[in-house]
């Protein structure tokens, strides 16, 4: 083989140019011809080189001489295409477009049914227009003379004695049985006669015969001879009426092969397929009208997939591209362009689709574009990224702003498909601009498809920007209001709550998220328990990790108690509890001993005689002292004050409260006395300064709540007390320590001047208060809050 390649080499370079470079040897069948793939040295293309060595053929010199003829003038589409020839004494050179001989497919059984048919169409047309048009014979028609190309179609060659049936000298009559293996072929009446009496029938009869034997080979594999001609095994049924009559041995009763092609061409007929039409309409579908490329494009649409791949793609393809980009081919025409990719391999797409892609994004019809991005998802993987990012979306983006609104929304759902292909930089920067914009399109259906298309392209969000992003959009997306819009948004915060802190899920989500638990829609509030479920056991398993406080442990420091006392963990420190302790550490700072007059309550407790110059109707309310103070008193009350804690065991500040070890002449309940007395120090009970009401009236006060907003003046309060129950009949001397200094009576009690009181017309008799130990709802001033 190598030294063929050499000498050949050694031949070219002696002889005429020869721009082509042999390769490969192909197996062919009994020829005068050596066939070679080869390609050209200009532009690299494939080629077939047909090689005849004159010095070891010469005898047949003339048959090849006569093919090298017939193939430079015969030009039909059905004939092998010549490239270039070469001749000189000791070779001869013919290059074609690249070939395969048709004996590989026969062997394999590669061919379908339809794909056969298909190519006797091919190679009837090409006979008939031999026989009637040329007006010659082929003479030597049979697989071996057959050959497909790389766009899969049949080519005739084997023109070695074809030959013009006015010319008395053809070279059919001196040298047809010089070619290789003819005694199988040769019709009946040539093997009996001599090639001469072609001359005494038809001249179509030989070659109709041997276009039947050549239909009995290709659906069998082989034909052996004569006597197999006429069977009809394997043939497709509907051709046997007209194969038999290509094979009769009488050559007048023979059928020729144009009109065995216009009997298949009938409707029903043998080569009445889709596969057959297509052929005949593709080459001519830039001049078919609008009705007819519909037409065309259904059948062509519903082609099988046993059909030839490589007419698809080197006949069919490039001719829908043409259609498509400049022949008003549509939406449909593409479609079919994408069906036949997917089986192109990928330097093929790459060449043949991907240029008229990446134009087809530029073009402004709505319906090619929406063509493409439908079909966008076919073809992704074969685009590489740079053509995606830097070629076709900046075209494609074109969409998110078109008035129309299936070509936002069919951009919008391409988002998806080239997310992968995306660089950062266009992804956090122009795409999330558009996205933005869709996100308050007017369109509801556009304004949900955004919140899914940022929940599923979340993991390719720049992390810096992430969080801010998807915050904003769906918060946003959870006040829509587009039902579908709203699940959407509770939808995508399910999916993407790993790309938020614990603190933006407590802080910021899970309040956006709780109105929508008592969404009108129910598909929403299901939604909005799912995604508050998913974001509750993110912020729980966070809490579980933190530390129980940030403070520093307390310090315990002897002396004075602080103003406020801290609620402790106990039964006790309920929030009337907590409040008690906070106002008898208030009364505690004040200094010196207090006594509490009493008035009688309808509960019991002993009554005490009014003042001599008091009005006996009226009665005055008791006041408070605080725990410490009470430890102090001199004056022995006549029993404990009765335990009001709702709780069977209170705080220490409350039981300090309740505890009397050393009883005093004291009337009246502490507790209820501390809810009789307002900011000023004075009882609620006392009448206020305006016209005096009927003292037989008894008045039943509201429970007042206790605001502890300023300190009450105790030493006021005393005095106005004091003076109150100093009359002409006396009263209880005050314990030692409050009394007063000045004039003593012989009684040991300490007067003092009295003076009027302007601020009281009226008393009224006191009723027992009940104990409200709900907070009051007032925002404090002396760090309540703080303390809670």
């Amino acid at each position: 083989m190598d030294f063929l390649k050499s000498a050949m080499a050694s031949a070219i370079a002696q002889g005429p140019p020869f721009p082509y470079t042999f390769g490969d040897k192909v197996d062919v069948d009994a020829s005068i011809w050596t066939l070679y793939n080869g390609t050209r040295r200009a532009d690299g293309s494939n080629c077939s080189i047909f090689s005849f060595d004159v010095t070891a053929n010469k005898a047949r010199l003339p048959l090849a001489k006569n093919a090298l003829k017939k193939l430079r003038t015969m030009r039909h589409p059905g004939v092998i295409k010549v490239l270039d020839t070469v001749e000189t004494d000791t070779y001869i050179y013919i290059a074609t477009e690249r070939v395969v001989p048709l004996r590989w497919h026969v062997k394999r059984k590669s061919l379908s049914p339809e794909t056969i048919k298909w190519g006797l169409y091919s190679i009837a047309r090409t006979v008939k227009f031999i026989n009637d048009e040329g007006s010659s014979i082929h003479g030597s028609l049979r697989v071996a003379s057959i050959y497909t190309s790389e766009s899969g179609e049949w080519k005739l060659g084997g023109f070695e004695i074809l030959s013009n049936v006015k010319d008395d000298e053809a070279i059919i009559y001196r040298y047809g049985s010089l070619v290789p293996d003819s005694g199988r072929y040769t019709p009946p009446e040539l093997a009996r006669s001599g090639w001469d009496a072609i001359k005494k029938g038809p001249h179509s009869a030989v070659d109709a015969y041997n276009f039947g034997t050549t239909i009995f080979e290709v659906f069998n594999g082989d034909f052996m001879g004569a006597d197999q001609a006429g069977q009809t095994k394997g043939i497709p049924p509907s051709m046997h009426a007209g194969y038999k009559r290509l094979v009769n041995s009488n050559p007048k009763a023979r059928i020729t092969v144009g009109t065995f092609l216009e009997q298949g061409r009938r409707s029903g007929g043998f080569f009445d397929s889709s596969l057959i039409k297509l052929t005949e309409g593709i080459d001519n579908l830039g001049v078919k009208s609008e009705s007819e490329k519909e037409e065309f494009l259904d059948d062509l649409d519903q082609l099988s997939d046993d059909f030839p791949e490589d007419f698809f793609k080197m006949k069919v393809l490039p001719e829908l591209l043409k259609s498509v980009e400049f022949g008003g081919g549509g939406p449909k025409a593409f479609g079919v362009v994408m069906k036949i990719s997917t089986k192109l391999s990928n330097e093929d797409f790459e060449a043949r689709v991907q240029p008229v892609v990446v134009r087809l994004f530029g073009s402004p019809d709505r319906a090619i574009r929406v063509c493409l991005l439908d079909n966008l998802p076919l073809m992704i993987d074969r685009l590489p990224q740079k053509v995606v990012n830097d070629k076709i979306f900046p075209n494609l983006v074109s969409g998110f702003t078109d008035v129309a609104p299936v070509v936002r929304e069919q951009t919008l759902k391409s988002v998806l498909v080239i997310i992968g292909k995306l660089s950062d930089r266009t992804i956090n920067g122009e795409l999330l601009r558009y996205l933005a914009k869709t996100a308050n399109d007017e369109q509801p259906g556009i304004r949900t498809n955004t919140t899914i298309c940022l929940g599923k392209i979340a993991k390719n969000l720049g992390t810096s920007s992430r969080a801010k992003v998807l915050i904003a959009a769906f918060t946003r997306s959870l006040r829509d209001p587009f039902m579908h819009a709203r699940n959407a948004a509770l939808m995508a915060l399910a999916a993407t709550c790993e790309y938020f802190s614990e603190e933006d899920c407590a802080t910021r989500i899970l309040p956006g998220i709780c109105p929508s638990l008592i969404d009108k829609e129910k598909l929403v509030r299901d939604q909005a328990n799912k995604a508050m479920e998913v974001y509750l056991q993110r912020i729980r398993k966070a809490a579980a990790g933190m530390p129980d406080t940030v403070q520093p442990p307390p310090q315990t420091t002897e002396g004075a108690g602080p103003r406020m006392s801290t609620p402790q963990p106990s039964e006790a420190s309920s929030w009337a509890g907590w409040a008690i302790s906070s106002f008898t550490n208030k009364l505690s700072a004040a200094s010196g001993e207090m006594q509490s007059n009493s008035v009688p309550t309808p509960t019991g407790a002993r009554a005490v005689s009014p003042s001599p110059g008091l009005d006996p109707s009226r009665r005055v309310t008791s006041t408070t002292s605080s725990a410490s103070a009470l430890h102090r008193q001199a004056v022995k009350s006549p029993s404990p004050a009765p335990p009001l804690s709702r709780n069977s065991s209170g705080s220490a500040a409350a039981e300090a409260y309740f505890k009397d070890p050393d009883p005093v002449e004291d009337d009246g309940d502490a507790w209820g006395d501390m809810g009789d007395m307002d900011d000023e120090g004075n009882a609620f009970f006392d009448a206020p300064s305006e016209a005096a009401k009927p003292s037989k009236k008894e008045a039943i006060a509201s429970p007042t709540l206790f605001d502890d907003g300023s300190e009450p003046d105790f030493a006021g309060w005393l005095a106005a007390q004091a003076q109150k129950k100093s009359g002409p009949g006396g009263s209880k001397p005050l314990p030692k320590g409050l009394a007063k200094s000045g004039t003593t009576n012989g009684k040991g009690s300490t007067t003092t001047a009295k003076k009027p009181l302007t601020t009281r017309s009226a008393s009224k008799p006191v009723v027992a208060k009940k104990i409200d130990t709900k907070p009051k709802e007032t925002d404090d001033d002396d760090g309540w809050g703080d303390g809670w």
